[in-house]
């Protein structure tokens, strides 16, 4: 792995540990404090499962989905590969949510989530900043592999065109 990957994996993970580390100091489980009125909270939740809550009391099973998780990131994306800046930042970024995340369920049982979003009423789920760090990532990485696709499929369509 490349010396930027590292930084990028260990600066994410580092961020959400001492944003979650704020959180856990000065809050209590369940207590919100509002950052701008009917929009945004920092709200303290201990979530017990994945996004959604989903797979919820499952911690071992989602440590060890975790682990997975890292290293098919590291087969696919990784291992003897030399990726584009872009691409090396959005892994990067990925691989630190999946590690903050996996940290707090290996020190708590449960993922500190305190990012609170009430979107024209809709209240969102509360998440946190390693959940932001493996959603934009992923969102990048799909759209980027569609528009590799979309292009190769253009470009063969091109060739066989010419012939």
């Amino acid at each position: 792995m490349s010396k930027k990957l590292i930084i990028i994996v260990f600066i994410s993970a580092f961020i959400d540990q001492i944003l979650k580390g704020m959180v856990l100091v000065s809050m209590e489980v369940g207590s919100s404090i509002p950052i701008i009125k009917n929009f945004f909270s920092i709200t303290y939740v201990e979530n017990k499962g994945a996004a959604f809550s989903i797979l919820s009391g499952n911690t071992i099973l989602l440590i060890v989905l975790s682990l997975v998780a890292l290293n098919i990131l590291y087969i696919l994306f990784l291992k003897d590969k030399v990726l584009k800046t872009p691409h090396l930042i959005a892994i990067g970024l990925l691989m630190g949510g999946v590690i903050g995340n996996l940290v707090d369920r290996l020190l708590y049982g449960h993922v500190i989530d305190y990012l609170d979003f009430n979107i024209l009423g809709y209240n969102f789920p509360v998440f946190n900043f390693a959940d932001i760090c493996i959603v934009l990532p992923t969102l990048f990485i799909l759209y980027i592999t569609l528009k590799e696709e979309k292009d190769a499929k253009n470009h063969s369509g091109k060739l066989q065109n010419a012939n």
